[in-house]
């Protein structure tokens, strides 16, 4: 799948770019390749935090097998209807 570019401007301050440069350094990976990953970390970290907050209200539970091949078979909801359904009993407060 192609990335479809769009150029973004952003504003560092001085140790934000030195940090910047160092971590693209690091990687190996142009600057904009560490903001992209950086995105994506938080976006799985919110991800992260709405699935257990699912499951600390009991909507889902933490899965039995946690290491090996996903067993087949219907999941019991999709992803989106679980978060939609969270955000509902959340409104509902």
């Amino acid at each position: 799948m192609a990335r479809v570019r769009e150029p973004i401007q952003v504003y560092l301050s001085t140790a934000e770019r030195e940090r910047l440069d160092r971590v693209a350094a690091e990687l190996g990976v142009s600057r904009s390749e560490v903001l992209r990953k950086g995105l994506e970390r938080i976006a799985e970290r919110e991800r992260d935090a709405a699935l257990a907050d699912l499951v600390r209200r009991g909507v889902l539970r933490r899965p039995l097998i946690t290491s090996g091949p996903v067993p087949r078979g219907e999941p019991v909801a999709p992803l989106a209807d679980l978060l939609r359904e969270s955000d509902e009993l959340r409104s509902d407060r």
